[in-house]
């Protein structure tokens, strides 16, 4: 990653609600995370993403912080879009329509911005060696001496406990399913240890909080849409594919926020129902 000596010390704060915000299920900070871009666009990026959460990063504001024009910035954040750390839109909360910026360190493809859009973000896939999952496996033995599995059974099993985690049990809640009334004697280990994952595994969970009603738009244009038909960021008009959409001028973004909004509400009736 390019490193840039820019000081966000009095970089000012958006209006409350607005601003940047961070996406979700990023990878920790390093000197890497911007290195496939290039270096004016890896500065800015490494830049952004020192700064807090709500901070203002408006063209024009960071004209004001960083030694580019707006001209340039604005060019730099749309390849900073495409290469996935930034998407662009609205959000609903309590009612009312809010201006988002999403940022993340990590980049994202097309398909992951979809499913945040829906309020469903795709789990990041997790090493099968050495994981929170396989470790309690290789616990086992230890627990009790008749669960003791090799390391290949270990790898093998993982990824069921790991359901169990995505599905929000606990490691007291796999110990337990895997280790109370067992049988005498145990002749095979590992597949014991398999069935009962399989067999008991807790319904998924209840989602506690509703979706978030979310809009994203095209980092060119700025015409609201569906994120999966948001390549990079862009519409297909944009991309040079299909006849060009009418403008926001002429296609009031309000009105595409009504009736995203009450497919929305049709969506949620009928899982009342």
């Amino acid at each position: 990653m390019a490193d840039a000596d820019f000081t966000d010390a009095l970089h000012p704060q958006a209006s409350p609600g607005y601003g940047k915000r961070s996406a979700p299920q990023q990878e920790p900070r390093g000197r890497q995370d911007f290195a496939h871009l290039p270096d004016r666009e890896a500065a800015i990026a490494a830049y952004v993403d020192r700064l807090p959460e709500g901070s203002d990063i408006s063209v024009k504001t960071l004209a004001k912080h960083l030694p580019y024009g707006q001209c340039a910035l604005r060019t730099a954040l749309n390849r900073i879009q495409r290469a996935g750390h930034l998407r662009r839109g609205r959000e609903c909360l309590g009612g009312r329509w809010i201006t988002r910026t999403w940022f993340t360190r990590t980049p994202r493809d097309s398909g992951w911005w979809a499913a945040f859009q829906q309020g469903d973000v795709p789990r990041e896939a997790k090493s099968s060696t050495r994981s929170r999952a396989y470790i309690l496996l290789a616990a086992l033995g230890r627990t009790n001496s008749v669960l003791s599995l090799s390391h290949a059974e270990c790898r093998g099993l993982a990824p069921l406990v790991e359901e169990w985690f995505d599905r929000d049990a606990t490691e007291d809640d796999v110990l337990r399913a895997l280790t109370v009334g067992l049988p005498q004697p145990v002749h095979h280990p590992a597949g014991l240890v398999r069935r009962r994952l399989t067999d008991k595994v807790p319904p998924l969970p209840v989602r506690r909080t509703p979706a978030p009603l979310r809009i994203l738009e095209c980092g060119t244009c700025g015409v609201p849409g569906y994120a999966d038909t948001l390549r990079d960021g862009d519409c297909g008009p944009c991309r040079g594919e299909g006849p060009a959409l009418p403008s926001p001028r002429t296609l009031p973004a309000a009105r595409v926020v009504r009736a995203r909004a009450a497919e929305i509400r049709g969506r949620l009736e009928q899982l009342r129902t």
